[in-house]
């Protein structure tokens, strides 16, 4: 493929929906897109690290946060998510090492209540594209992800329902190729150990 920024994404997008009426809203459609790519796409390239400083127990999430893979004290163990209700009951007006978190909103609530860093490691959104930005790793390792899920947003634009399910096909296919390959690298050759005791 030839898509390698951003202006090549809406030309080529433009070819292929054969609409090239679009241009005007081109932003605001791959905003769109990237929206629901953000809801879905769980792959290691997303994958990011912050270190939260809590006040009172609580620490504002960073701006691209999606969702939580892992949370350490200062010390490096690993504390555990649980629901809102549970670390409100389990740990209320306690103080000491955190052992638990909930997140509310963009905050994230460990208890007991402390003052100390945290290292949170998550999914991050996938950074838009914009003239200024104009590529991104999404882009670079898996352009046809963009193209069809730009294509789909431009025939939804278009209100035309054929096109944006051949285009909703082909992204799908598109994820999965991405998804596939992810997994691959992450567990290629690893082996599945069964807990506990066998029969």
């Amino acid at each position: 493929m030839t898509i390698s920024d951003y202006a090549s994404l809406i030309v080529d997008a433009g070819e292929y929906s054969g609409n090239d009426k679009f241009v005007h809203v081109a932003p605001r459609l791959l905003g769109l897109a990237e929206l629901k790519l953000n809801r879905g796409l769980r792959v290691a390239d997303m994958e990011s690290s912050a270190t939260l400083t809590l006040s009172n127990g609580n620490a504002s999430l960073p701006a691209d946060f999606l969702e939580a893979r892992e949370v350490r004290t200062s010390a490096n163990v690993p504390i555990r998510a649980v629901s809102l209700q549970q670390l409100t009951s389990s740990y209320a007006g306690n103080s000491g090492t955190p052992a638990g978190y909930a997140i509310v909103g963009s905050t994230l609530k460990a208890r007991p209540i402390s003052d100390q860093a945290l290292t949170l490691s998550y999914y991050a959104k996938i950074p838009a594209l914009t003239p200024a930005a104009p590529t991104n790793w999404l882009l670079t390792k898996a352009p046809d992800v963009y193209l069809f899920a730009l294509v789909n947003e431009i025939a939804i634009w278009a209100k035309d329902v054929a096109a944006a399910a051949a285009a909703q096909q082909l992204l799908m296919l598109a994820l999965s190729g991405i998804n596939i390959g992810d997994e691959r690298a992450r567990w290629g050759n690893a082996q599945v150990v069964v807990g506990g005791l066998t029969p």
